[in-house]
């Protein structure tokens, strides 16, 4: 006689619990996903058109996490707005929303899909965890009603949210998060009145949500990280890559570095926007990444963690960022500099003009120091040493601190700052430090073709960031990439009632 339906779930799940609680490790997948987007236009479609694109991104969500589970995985990210794409108003996203409850009701929408308003897109989403056995993590977006008792209540009377949801591996909805740092594109959702720091327990882990613009502020990456001390970071981005310093793999890979933790990092995929690059991070560095800017495929990774990173043997001493750094006297050739500008930001730059040296460059509080040492200089190729403390962002303003070894554009010094793919020139060793005025610092090192240096350079405990030995292949960047939370400007979108 076979076991029913519901009591074949139940041995599965179970039998799944118990292989996590035999290991410190557990199986992790995202899913770089290429999203079929809707046709543009000013009107609201059908709620039914709506579910039927929406059921076109599924089926390609559905085949990646079936695949996810049968090569193992215990749980699968998918990215931020993998399932109705993006570029809409208020009025156009509203037919793809759906009203997503509080976890606390302990539903499984795949078993009892009446329970509450018409959900079809979390019903399917949870029978695709329920029926692969698997975490799986979906952005879509919520919708709440509200009234002129709410002060804050918009006059379409409801709120619209980017939410992350995560079903478990019965189906059951165990998290929900309202994304709180929006990006200035954003105007179809609202900010929730409080950020929110969404945390759930697992058999193999504390894991927290983020969602993109989320893992640049300190609410909620660091009250994640450092206060409620998660384990991995489930990280739903649709990230547009961003040269020098902020492409997707290889911010991601240094934030995870940076912060100590797991980031399960699932991009969206569209070159034309430059989105791309997705990764499964570490506080040792990357265990598995993807970076394709050349075609339109979707891409799923998988990779073995450590459930409890910081109980790791090999999880990285603390670093006193800038330890090194103020114990040392300023070298010279500090008054030999230039300004030049990364997008908006003003750097001080100094050109690299012999094969090895010891630099210093200066701005605000910030002092950068560089030892270096070129195998093969490039008479076509130009770097410098470059420092900037200031406030990034046109509308949104955060503090930055950033130290970093960058090649110019081409050997005009005004294209120094300009984005950058590819290099020609190694270097045998490089140490980089700064005296930062914050802990959280991400060390990043990016190599030609946008390609990450796993396992080819350190952070010391007294702040220095160094090759190991020698660069194996052209160096693009060496940053170090500093946030001042305590010195961003208030959010002037974000408004209470």
């Amino acid at each position: 006689m076979l076991p029913s339906q519901p009591l074949l779930h139940a041995a599965v799940f179970a039998l799944a619990v118990l292989q996590a609680l035999a290991s410190d490790t557990f199986t992790a997948a995202v899913y770089e996903h290429a999203v079929i987007l809707p046709d543009a236009t000013d009107e609201p479609v059908s709620p039914d058109d709506a579910l039927a694109l929406m059921n076109k991104n599924m089926d390609v969500l559905e085949g990646a996490i079936k695949e996810a589970a049968q090569q193992g995985a215990h749980i699968i990210v998918t990215p931020e707005d993998g399932i109705y794409g993006w570029h809409f108003t208020r009025e156009t996203i509203y037919p793809y929303l759906e009203d997503i409850p509080d976890p606390a009701v302990n539903w499984i929408p795949c078993t009892d899909p009446t329970r509450f308003a018409p959900a079809p897109v979390q019903e399917r989403l949870s029978c695709m965890a329920r029926n692969n056995s698997i975490y799986v993590v979906a952005n879509i977006g919520d919708k709440k009603p509200c009234n002129s008792s709410d002060a804050g209540c918009p006059s379409d009377g409801r709120y619209q949210y980017n939410t992350d949801v995560v079903f478990d591996p019965e189906g059951k909805l165990v998290a929900r998060y309202h994304k709180y740092n929006l990006f200035r594109r954003e105007t179809q959702f609202n900010y929730p009145k409080e950020p929110e720091a969404i945390t759930f327990e697992t058999p193999f882990g504390k894991f927290g949500i983020a969602t993109c613009f989320d893992i640049l502020f300190r609410e909620p990456a660091v009250v994640l990280v450092s206060e409620l001390q998660v384990d991995t970071v489930l990280f739903p981005t649709a990230w547009m890559n961003v040269l020098p310093f902020l492409t997707a793999v290889e911010f991601h890979s240094a934030w995870a570095m940076g912060m100590g933790v797991n980031l399960l990092s699932a991009n969206t995929h569209n070159i034309n926007l430059a989105m791309t690059g997705d990764g499964l991070f570490t506080p040792e560095g990357p265990a598995a990444y993807h970076y394709d800017s050349g075609t339109e495929e979707g891409c799923l990774l998988l990779a073995e963690l450590s459930a409890h990173p910081r109980l790791s043997p090999t999880y990285p001493p603390a670093v006193n960022w800038s330890s090194f750094a103020t114990s040392i006297k300023k070298f010279p050739g500090e008054k030999d500099t230039f300004l030049g500008a990364v997008r908006r930001d003003i750097f001080t730059f100094s050109e690299l003009r012999h094969k090895a040296g010891n630099y210093t460059v200066c701005q605000g509080d910030l002092c950068c120091h560089l030892i270096y040492r070129m195998a093969n200089k490039s008479k076509d190729e130009v770097y410098v040493l470059g420092a900037f403390d200031g406030l990034h962002g046109s509308l949104i303003k955060y503090h930055w601190q950033i130290c970093t070894l960058l090649k110019c554009k081409s050997t005009d010094l005004n294209t120094c700052g300009q984005p950058v793919e590819t290099a020609q020139t190694k270097f045998e060793t490089f140490s980089l430090s700064g005296t930062f005025g914050t802990n959280y610092v991400f060390p990043e090192v990016l190599y030609s073709g946008v390609q990450l240096a796993p396992g080819e350079f350190e952070v010391l405990r007294d702040g220095r960031l160094k090759s190991k030995h020698g660069t194996s292949k052209p160096l693009v960047t060496v940053t170090l990439f500093g946030r001042l939370y305590e010195k961003d400007l208030p959010h002037p979108l974000r408004t209470a009632p």
